[in-house]
Order: structure tokens, then sequence, then C-alpha cells
């Protein structure tokens, strides 16, 4: 019995007679006699082999096989790229695998991973775009800086290029930092500079501080970073440090306030943490304590001091002349007459520090004081005393406060009681008192103003009865008022006649 296989042009076949291999069928028809011959047909678009028992048949017809195929074999530190054609197939180690020889051009370059991980540029070109089993591609921009890590290990720093690394069975990554970004956050900073001194001295600037150092770190003259005591810092090569020992004083000079506090907004955010600031006010004086104990006064002006290794405290006191409102204060008078007062203190601090020495709070104590100098005062008078004398009320509060506080620092420039409010009934009370006494003072007068007037007519009387060249003037005066009052008047007669017969009317 005859048995015909063809093979078609894009084909290859391998021929068994039962399980055994005999020899590779090129393009064609082939004829064989018997029932147990078969062909395994392979197209050749698919370019790998996919050969059943491939290691045994490579193993007993190695060389028969070789000139159809190429044979690629890795071991366990091996790896492998085949070229078929225009595209790119990867191997891993520890594989066997082929590919048919001459229908596509196909090429195999090996790798000794043991060696080195990444693949020469020429590669890296030519997989561009091609996404490849156990290759990673990185790719750094001109403005970066790569890190190489393979299994959690600095490396190696990259250069701005593209990469592509063997990535079987290790863990290759790569960590970016900008250039531009002149402290960026190196990963482990402690172990490169430790264990990878030649990258630190290649591409950054090491800073190590001792216990009472501090240093500012400023990129193209704006600050970019301020460190501690015991700091250890790296930045790319160009930034300038300035390492500060604050052993002996920590107070910064007028240059570095007027640079960190008083300067750019961010710089004030990085210096927050590491500064203390006390502004102080033209008419005002600082007092300044470190670990609690009292240090020196701080003229008016910006002050700052560094915080490290040290407790910094300042208070701020006002040295003009100050309020203090005591109001509303409910009181008896010494006749038991309630009473609502106001008050006004006005002071002045000339020695702050024994005011902050001697009273925790100033304003309250001076408060309570004039409160009971208030009531004190008060409860020694009468109502009436009080209202005839307000000042006697001010001048005893005065005498009181200003002992108080004489010990303190204190000074107190006047003191004034604003307001005595009166209930209402005492209120009702006391108008109709002064309304009495207005009435009375009135009824007084009007009497004296009578009786000088009676006095006067009655001297006049005796004048014009003794004159009669007075009674004459009197009368013309009386002629005048009447003829004020008259539109017209027809005289008839002589004057004389006119003035006989008005005395005479007047005397009927």
């Amino acid at each position: 019995m005859w048995k015909t296989f063809y093979i078609k042009p894009n084909e290859i076949g391998i021929l068994y007679h039962r399980s055994d291999f005999k020899k590779v069928l090129q393009p064609g028809t082939y004829t064989y006699l018997g029932w147990h011959w078969r062909v395994k047909v392979y197209d050749l678009n698919q370019p790998e082999a996919k050969i059943e028992n491939l290691e045994l048949l490579l193993r007993n017809h190695n060389s028969e096989l070789q000139q159809y195929l190429l044979v690629v074999q890795t071991t366990f530190n091996q790896a492998a790229l085949v070229r078929l054609g225009q595209n790119w197939v990867s191997v891993i180690p520890n594989q066997l695998r082929a590919f048919w020889r001459g229908f596509i051009d196909v090429q195999c370059h090996l790798f000794n991973l043991q060696e080195s991980l990444e693949l020469p540029t020429e590669f890296v070109q030519q997989l561009r775009g091609i996404a490849l089993n156990g290759i990673k591609k990185f790719q750094i921009s001109e403005y970066e800086i790569g890190l190489l890590y393979v299994q959690n290990n600095f490396v190696r720093p990259l250069e701005p290029n593209e990469y592509a690394f063997w990535s079987v069975n290790r863990d290759v990554t790569v960590r970016t930092l900008s250039k531009i970004v002149p402290n960026p956050d190196f990963p482990l900073e402690d172990v490169l500079i430790e264990r990878h001194p030649e990258f630190v001295a290649a591409y950054c600037q090491t800073v190590q501080l001792l216990n009472q150092q501090v240093a500012i770190a400023r990129y193209q003259g704006k600050v970019i970073s301020i460190l501690g005591p015991c700091s250890r810092k790296l930045f790319w090569q160009g930034v300038e440090v300035e390492v500060i020992d604050i052993s002996t004083d920590a107070k910064l000079p007028s240059r570095l306030i007027a640079e960190l506090v008083s300067g750019l907004p961010e710089v004030l955010v990085l210096s927050r943490s590491s500064l203390h600031v006390c502004e102080v006010p033209a008419q005002h004086l600082g007092l300044l304590y470190i670990n609690q104990e009292f240090q020196t006064q701080l003229q008016p002006g910006m002050h700052a001091w560094w915080t490290f290794g040290r407790s910094l405290q300042t208070e701020v006191f006002d040295l003009r002349q100050q309020i203090v409102e005591v109001s509303g204060q409910d009181m008896l008078s010494k006749d038991k007459v309630p009473l609502r007062l106001n008050l006004t203190t006005s002071f002045r601090i000339i020695d702050p520090l024994r005011a902050k020495n001697g009273l925790s709070n100033i304003t309250s104590y001076l408060y309570k004081e004039a409160q009971f100098a208030l009531r004190g005062a008060v409860g020694e008078r009468t109502l009436d005393a009080l209202l005839e004398d307000k000042s006697a009320i001010d001048r005893s509060i005065f005498d009181y406060i200003r002992q108080k506080t004489v010990d303190y620092g204190i000074e107190i420039d006047s003191v004034g009681v604003k307001d005595i409010i009166l209930p209402g009934e005492i209120k009702t009370i006391l108008s109709k008192v002064v309304e009495a006494e207005k009435v009375a003072q009135a009824n007084v007068i009007r009497r004296r103003e009578e009786t000088a007037a009676t006095r006067s007519m009655l001297n006049t009387a005796k004048v014009m009865e003794d004159n009669p060249v007075a009674l004459r003037l009197k009368e013309l005066e009386v002629l005048e008022r009447i003829a004020e009052k008259i539109e017209k008047i027809q005289v008839n007669g002589s004057l004389d006649s006119i003035l006989t017969e008005l005395i005479r009317i007047n005397r009927e």
C-alpha cells in the first residue's frame, strides 16, 4: 500500500515511520510504501518550530536537523534574542527553542546574564516599541538621572538615554530623580553615602553636621533647605551650603533674619519649624527666656533664634499708656444706698522684668485691685458725700493702687470714676429734692426783686414830689409811650392843654 504526501511551498515536513524520525521533507510530493508512514507538516509563516520531543530528536539527529533549524538553548545564566525578519523573540534562561531556517531570515544573540543584565544600545534601538518577555525598558529624560536597582540594591546611575535590561528571575527597577530639583528625595541616602561613595562623589554634595551645627542650603541664591544638628543630606552638585555653629549663640544675624524671616514666603515655610521669631514693635520691650532662664531685654525690631536643643520663650510688653476699665460695679454707700459705678484706670509698665516676675497677669491684677479700692472708697462715704466730691474717691483709689503696684514696676497715671448710676427710686427722690430747692431759690429771688422794685418806686415818687421838673419829664415819658400805640392824633389847642386833659383823665 502506497502513501503519498504533499508539502506546500510555504511548508516543511518531518517524516516519521511509526514513531521514528526519518528525515525533513522540503516542499514537494512524496510517495512511500506501507501504512506506517506519517508526516508532521509545519507552516513556515510561523517561524518557531514547535516540534514534539525536540530535545530527543536533537540528541539523535542533531547534524541533520541543524541544517533546517536554528536551535537556541539557554542555561541558567543565559538569555537570548532571536530576530525573525522584522520581529524579535526573547528566550529566557533554561529554555530550548528552535526556529526554521531559510524561509525567514533568522538570527540569534546570546547574553551572559552573569556579566551584565543590560542590553547593548543597538538592541535597545531595534527593540523600541516592542514588548518582550523578560525584558524591561526605561526612558531617562534629559532633565533626569536614573538610579538602577537590582533586587533592591543600587547598581549604578543612568544618564539620559534609552535602556533595556533582562529582568528574568530578578527585580530590576529604575528610580528617576529630577536634576531640576536640587534637593530630590534620594532613596536610602545613608546607604548611598556609605556603600556607593563613587556615585556620591561624581553627582552629589554631602552635608554632614555635628551636634551644635545647622546648615542653610542655597541653590542659585535661594534657600532650598534648612538642616538641623546631626543631619546628613545629599544634594546635587552646585548647591551652596552654609554651616553655622550654634553652640555659643543661637541668635540669627540681621542678614539671615532678612532672608529667612522677612524674605520669600516659601523660605519662611522652610524656616518656621527651625526658628523662634519675636517681633518687638515700637514703644514696646521684649523679654527673652532660654531654658526657662531670663537672658536679656529685646529692643524694638525683629529677632530670631535657632530652636535646636533649646527652649525659647519671649514676651512683649507695651510701654505706652494702657487702660483698665472696671465697669458695672454694684455696691452700697455708707448710708446703704445701692449704687453702680464705672471706673477707669490708666497705667504704664516701666519695668517689664519686675512686672513679669511678680505678676502672672498684669491686667487682671490691676482690675482686681481697682475693684477693692473702689469698694473701700464708696463704702466709707455717704451718697451726698459721693455726689458732692467725686474727686475724693479718685484720690483715694489712686493712692491705694499706686501703693499696690509700685513694687511691680507699674506706674499709675490716673484713676477716675466715670459714672455713678443711681436706682430709679433714688433718682426720683433726688429730682424732687432738687426741684424743691430750685423752687425755693426762685421764690427768694422773686421776693427780693419785688422788694427792690417797690423801694425804687418810692424813691422815684419822693423825687417827683419835691421836683416839678422831674414830674414833668415823667409825664412826657408817659405821653411818649401812649403816642407809640396811637395811629393818629388830632391836636386842638396847645400842647399844655393836651397834657392837662390827659392828666385829668388819668386822675378820674
